[in-house]
This record gives structure tokens, sequence and C-alpha cells, in this order.
């Protein structure tokens, strides 16, 4: 009898560190894409978690803006229904048309396709791995998916023995359930050439009360998995036609480009303000990525106006009402400016656009942006 009791709690122990180690190896960048299995349950999808709460309804359009600063002479990519669809049958040619670049803790896709074609392979895409597209909106350029509960799994090399034979041992129903949702933003950045980007937004179940009469579950946010991010990516290039080897190499030799630095400061009557230590187009494609992995509600934006407008709720307004029925009840529309201060400096600066101007809205821009500055 005591060896059962002390086997059980050298596993209970042992399963402790597992869960620590796997929480440790989210953060460490993966470097062997294709290694990691990923089981998405199709039929497992969540559609009414409270937290976070559901993006209001897109604005459906029917082109991508593009940038005045590119070098393309028409101001839209057309998605009327009157023209030609692409060939979905038809994967990229050359292998050289899909590359990899990186800026710190994220990599995207640079691909020689315009983002007509490029939104149409990715929605294949993300129905092929198994989710329902929940928001898109061609005008901005993104795509969201619902929520699916994944169970990804480590080779038993990358792990160790001993977790592996633990982790057979241990029955898979007692885990509590992760899920997982993607977006998908396409920019046009020149004739023919698109950035896609790909940002993993989770929620875990996780027990409150344990061991007492209230004991419960309830959903909060799960911290980032760079190897699962990472490892979509990596599929989504095979998808779009990447040779396998390449693509390996490709994600893990991607050069780093120019470290963003980011400073806070004191905006306009009072709202906050962020300096990046780029230029105006790097900054608008450093600040949409940090929007990306924050899963910040994005309605409009204008890069000739140098605007970005989204809709959230202010942490004022958050309270018992907005657990139980969600905070769109209380979202507001809020814009943020980008200016150019010279060629290689670009303030950000945060406006409400119902000009009301309160004091919590002050507090709350300032909040926000700094949730902004620690992406970096």
């Amino acid at each position: 009898m005591k060896k059962i009791i002390l086997l059980s709690v050298f596993l209970v122990a042992l399963s402790g560190c597992f869960e620590e180690n796997k929480k440790e190896d989210n953060k460490i960048e993966v470097i062997d894409p294709g290694s990691l299995k990923i089981n998405y349950y199709s039929n497992k999808s969540v559609k009414s978690l409270i937290i976070p709460p559901d993006l209001t309804k897109p604005n459906y359009e029917k082109s991508f803006r593009i940038s005045e600063y590119s070098d393309v002479k028409q101001d839209f990519v057309s998605f009327d229904n009157n023209e030609e669809k692409p060939e979905k049958v038809k994967i990229i040619q050359n292998k050289e048309d899909i590359k990899i670049e990186k800026s710190g803790k994220r990599r995207w896709l640079v691909v020689n396709k315009d983002a007509d074609y490029l939104w149409e392979m990715s929605r294949d895409f993300l129905k092929k791995e198994g989710f329902s597209i929940k928001n898109s909106n061609k005008k901005i350029g993104i795509m969201e998916t619902e929520y699916l509960e994944n169970y990804p799994e480590v080779p038993d090399q990358n792990i160790g023995i001993i977790r592996s034979m633990l982790r057979k041992a241990l029955a898979q129903r007692y885990a509590l359930p992760i899920v997982d949702k993607y977006r998908i933003r396409i920019e046009p950045i020149e004739n023919n050439v698109s950035e896609i980007h790909l940002s993993l937004s989770s929620m875990q179940e996780v027990v409150t009360n344990s061991g007492n009469d209230n004991e419960n579950t309830i959903w909060q946010v799960r911290e980032k998995d760079v190897a699962l991010e990472t490892e979509m990516l990596y599929r989504l290039m095979l998808f779009l036609g990447g040779d396998e080897a390449k693509s390996k190499e490709r994600i893990v030799n991607a050069k780093e480009k120019k470290i963003t630095l980011v400073s806070q400061g004191e905006g306009i009557n009072g709202f906050g303000k962020l300096t990046f230590n780029l230029s105006l187009i790097e900054t608008w494609d450093n600040l949409a990525w940090a929007l990306d992995q924050l899963n910040i509600d994005i309605y409009d934006k204008d890069l000739k106006e140098r605007a970005i407008y989204i809709n959230i709720a202010r942490t004022s307004d958050q309270g018992f009402f907005t657990w139980i029925f969600g905070d769109d009840a209380v979202r507001k529309n809020f814009q943020i400016m980008l200016q150019p201060k010279d060629n290689s400096t670009t303030d950000v600066f945060f406006n409400d656009v119902s000009e009301e101007n309160e004091d919590e809205t002050k507090e709350f821009s300032k909040e926000f942006f700094m949730s902004i500055a620690k992406q970096f």
C-alpha cells in the first residue's frame, strides 16, 4: 500500500514538473518545424466563450486598400463578384516565391502573389485544418477563425523517455481543454507581392477554488505557444506550394530585421502616445502585428490617412455585467494615428472618435499603449 501511495505522489509531482516545463517550453522559439503534431477536433468547436468576447460583425467589403507608398498604380485590389476568381487548384510554381522575414518574436511570409489569390488560399488553408471562419473583412485583409479544441503532441524524443512514458500512462481525458483560434492578415506591399501574417490566440479551462465546495472551472487567456504558431505558419507555407526542406530552413534561419524599440509618453490632450524607432511603414507593420497579438478588433484602417480604427471595451467599463454577457454592449470606437517625426522615428497617438475625451478614456489609452509596448 505504501508503495502505491509513494508511486502516486511521484507521478503527481512528475506531472507537475512536466506542466511547468511545458509552460517554459512555450517561451522557447521552435527550431524544428514539422515535428509538432497537432490534433484539432473539428467536432469540438467552441463558440460560446465569454472571455475573450465575440467580435462585432465584420464590415464586408470587396477590396483591400493599398498603400500610397507602394508602386501599385491602382488604389484597390478588387474582389468584385463579376471578376474572375483565382484558381484554387493552382499552387506556387517557383519555390523562391515564398520567403520568411523575422523581427523579434514574429515571423511572416512574403509571397510573390497578389492579395486576391492569397485571400482565397488562406481561407482554404484554415478550412483544411478544420476551422470555420468566424469573421472575414476583405477591406482590411483580416480573417479570423472560431475556437477549436486542440491536443498538440510533442515528439517523444523532444521531451525525454520518462516524460514520454508518463504522458502515455496518464489518461488524456483528465486534462482540461485548450482551445485555439487563428487570425490571418494579408498586406499588399507592392505590385503582385503580399505579406501574410498568422497569429495564434488560445484559451484554457482552469480550476477555481480547488478542493472547496464551490470548485468550478473558468476559461482564461493562455500564454502564446510560439512552437504551435510557428508550426502553423510552416504548414501554411507548404499549403501555398513551398518546398518542405527549404521552408524548414527558411523558418529556422530567418534573418533578424531591425530590432523594434518602443517608448511611451503623453500625447495630445492627455491621451497615450508611443514612439517607434522605425519609419512610418515599418511602424504600421509592427503596430498591426501587436494588435494581432492582443486580439484587438480592427474594423477599419487607412494607410493614406495613417489611421487604424479599433473597437474595444475600456477597463473601467468591464465588470460583472460584461463577465456574464460579454463586453459588446460597452465597446467603443477609437482611432490610432501614426505621424512620422523623421525617416526613422514615428509617433503613434490615441484618439477618441466620439470626442467625449473622458478621463477614463485617457487612462485607458495609456494602459492600452503599455500593453502594445510590452509586445516588443
